[in-house]
């Protein structure tokens, strides 16, 4: 039914139902309704960019734990995309990471497109660059494409590819749902250039690193790299007088935390990737009741096991 009023385009009509099915699915303690239910409404609201109220729904509701993989992987997706949009990278890239494993591997070859967008643009959000290997999938490399362009420019600190790419692929994006998104990766192809400069050069002008990042306000070029010099993008100074920026000499990275995080990254990872296969591990109903004796069992070997004792005591009277 919510399909038919996503067609129409009246999927607002039937929220009120959606609510009221999923509380009756709680009071009932019905699991796969109030597993489909929350991804219905989560659905809902991001059709209209209630994002707020999605997120309040996600704040008062608990997901299943015994709901199938295919719920939890739209739910971690549908979350996903929720703290994305309220800048909440992390989290987003680990709910993405889950859909992704959760989803089937066989199928859904749709919605693995669009986890595999979207925890792209994460991933450079968080200034991290995405495997090459989700790019050259046969069967998805055309759809992928367009990602593909944003993760060489974001790379490269290429502000002109990046707008190029923008340019041209602007309705998949705004398809995708995920415009908002790409337009935040402004920021990140800066940084990324002004980063690549700050390597390259131990001193430059400013203009000169406008000129370099093609910038369509060089002016403000003293207060980008004010702001990576505080956001610890780059280690470098600003001589404000001769409009120089001056880069430090890089240390060594085995001399500073950036190893210690990168394992404790990892080792948590593994942890809760340990603790979802414990949660995923099935039994079938009852398993255990297999293996205890009813009460006619226990009855039928106390008898024996009193005529046996009472036939030795027997035995031992005749010796």
């Amino acid at each position: 039914a919510s399909w038919a009023h996503e067609r129409l385009g009246r999927l607002d009509s039937i929220r009120s139902t959606l609510l009221a099915a999923q509380r009756t699915a709680c009071l009932q303690h019905n699991v796969p309704c109030q597993a489909t239910l929350l991804n219905l409404l989560l659905r809902n609201y991001q059709h209209y960019k209630l994002y707020d109220q999605a997120d309040k729904l996600l704040a008062k509701s608990t997901f299943p734990e015994q709901a199938s993989n295919c719920q939890l992987a739209r739910f971690l997706y549908y979350t996903g995309r929720i703290k994305a949009l309220q800048l909440e990278y992390t989290e987003a890239h680990r709910c993405l990471l889950q859909a992704q494993r959760k989803a089937p591997q066989s199928s859904a070859l749709g919605f693995k497109l669009a986890a595999h967008k979207l925890g792209a643009i994460v991933q450079l959000l968080l200034g991290e660059i995405p495997d090459r290997a989700i790019f050259r999938v046969a069967n998805s490399r055309a759809a992928m494409k367009p990602y593909l362009k944003l993760v060489q420019a974001v790379r490269l600190g290429d502000l002109a590819a990046f707008r190029l790419a923008m340019d041209t692929h602007a309705q998949t994006f705004a398809k995708d749902g995920n415009a908002t998104l790409v337009v935040r990766l402004r920021q990140n192809v800066i940084r990324a250039g002004l980063r690549n400069i700050s390597l390259a050069y131990s001193q430059v002008y400013l203009r000169d690193a406008a000129a370099k990042l093609k910038l369509d306000h060089p002016e403000d070029m003293e207060s980008i790299a004010a702001k990576a010099i505080r956001d610890g993008v780059i280690d470098a100074t600003i001589d404000h007088a001769a409009g120089v920026l001056i880069s430090k000499e890089s240390l060594d990275a085995y001399n500073t935390l950036e190893p210690q995080a990168a394992f404790h990254k990892r080792i948590t990872f593994c942890l809760n990737l340990h603790n979802d296969a414990v949660k995923a591990m099935s039994y079938p109903p009852d398993a255990h009741k297999a293996e205890l004796a009813d009460a006619d069992t226990i009855k039928e070997r106390q008898r024996e096991e009193q005529e046996l004792a009472q036939s030795l005591a027997e035995e031992d009277d005749d010796f």
